[in-house]
């Protein structure tokens, strides 16, 4: 990759973590105990659209502490980055093994709904052990990670398209 590629996927990297990080902390709640998190799916997007195990790495640290900076969960600075890191690292590993058999359509789909979930089991968990849960861990799935993953598909599908046909239009190439 020469160095003007290099540049330009660094920099959109860089304003893709920080529209991120920006729509996580000031996204409300709406009235429930959860919300969309964008930081999570502008990850997913971040993963889909360079194909790279560093930059992904990198992404998830930097959304990690971008998150447990800006998190609204009472103790909630480290299982957010664990939760960025490990979700990050199974959704590479899993889009690496799928190759190019599915889309990245598909593959953004799976990210949201499936990397959400799973995003959602880890932070409770390591919350749980490290600083302890405000209700029973099945309760907060059902109330909180859920609905959340049904938020992230529907915005994080916006976003993407959104992502996507401005590259189109501005020519930009990052996985190559």
């Amino acid at each position: 990759m020469n160095r003007s590629m290099n540049v330009k996927k660094m920099t959109l990297n860089a304003i893709l973590i920080a529209i991120g990080a920006l729509l996580h902390q000031i996204t409300p709640a709406l009235g429930l105990p959860m919300q969309p998190d964008f930081a999570l799916a502008m990850m997913f997007i971040i993963i889909i659209i360079n194909k790279d195990y560093k930059t992904t790495l990198i992404s998830s640290i930097i959304l990690g502490i971008l998150t447990a900076i800006t998190t609204k969960f009472p103790g909630g600075q480290l299982p957010n980055i664990i939760d960025k890191l490990l979700t990050a690292n199974i959704i590479y590993f899993i889009f690496n093994l799928v190759g190019e058999k599915i889309s990245d359509n598909i593959k953004i789909l799976l990210a949201l709904s499936l990397g959400t979930i799973l995003s959602g089991l880890i932070f409770l968990g390591s919350a749980s052990i490290l600083v302890g849960l405000p209700g029973p861990f099945i309760s907060l799935i059902v109330i909180v990670v859920i609905p959340a993953a049904l938020m992230n598909i529907l915005l994080g599908m916006i976003l993407y398209k959104a992502i996507t046909i401005a590259l189109k239009i501005t020519n930009i190439v990052v996985d190559k």
